[in-house]
């Protein structure tokens, strides 16, 4: 193993771990998500779970790896301004088609709309930080070795890591039927990562798998008015989950 692939796979790893911790002792933990009241806690664990340790940290070291040359920023997810384009619709369309499958009726759009808000900066940050940081770091150093096999260990080391991650999170998240269950929701978003190589398509399209799971626990509790108005709130988490993601990979990464 290089020494820049030996420390790009330390630093994937320390992050991935520094992430699942946080996540334990925010979210798992006190059972963030199962109190509507704790504000607070909610508060936390998206700025300093997600935002600071699963978006701005990934992206600061995708830029040291472009600079680096580990791997180049196409190879890292951050292509050019239509193929990301291009990306994004794409990944909209296939994520939507998927969630409207699992459906057993139409969902009111504003529903959809505020679900997909709600958990648009943690898919950032699962994306960034399993496939991102883990895949990229695995691939790089498994390609000297045989570039064809390189990719696929990498896809199965990042979806295996994304289903252990929810062990750090309440019920019923961390139980292992639910866990094993994600392993297979992260193959797919593996095999949408490594097919396009763009990080903005690919959190759009694992985001739908999330507002499917979203959305299905709403209803059973009941939670979805017939008529939903825009929760402004979460979409204004939403986009400052976006702008630290735009903005710092387009000065940290895009630019190398």
């Amino acid at each position: 193993m290089q020494p820049l692939q030996r420390l790009a796979l330390s630093h994937a790893l320390a992050a991935y771990a520094a992430w699942t911790a946080a996540t334990y002792l925010l979210e798992g933990l006190p059972g963030t998500l199962l109190r509507p009241e704790a504000v607070g806690l909610r508060l936390a664990y998206a700025v300093v779970a997600s935002l600071l340790i699963g978006i701005l940290l990934p992206l600061w070291l995708l830029g040291r790896w472009a600079r680096a040359g580990l791997a180049t920023r196409e190879q890292l997810g951050f292509s050019s301004a239509w193929r990301v384009a291009a990306g994004v619709v794409l990944g909209a369309a296939a994520g939507y088609a998927l969630f409207a499958m699992n459906q057993k009726a139409p969902a009111h759009p504003m529903a959809v709309a505020n679900a997909f808000a709600q958990v648009w900066v943690v898919s950032v940050a699962e994306v960034l930080v399993c496939w991102g940081l883990v895949g990229s770091a695995v691939e790089a150093t498994l390609r000297p070795w045989n570039r064809v096999a390189a990719p696929v260990l990498a896809a199965l080391a990042a979806s295996a890591l994304f289903g252990a991650y929810h062990f750090a999170h309440s019920a019923p998240f961390n139980e292992p039927r639910m866990v094993a269950f994600l392993t297979g929701i992260g193959l797919a978003t593996s095999l949408w990562w490594f097919a396009s190589r763009d990080v903005y398509g690919t959190a759009v399209f694992h985001n739908f798998f999330a507002v499917t799971g979203v959305l299905a626990a709403l209803q059973a509790g009941g939670l979805v008015p017939e008529r939903p108005e825009p929760a402004l709130p979460l979409w204004i988490t939403a986009l400052v989950a976006t702008i630290a993601l735009v903005l710092p990979a387009a000065l940290w990464v895009r630019r190398q």
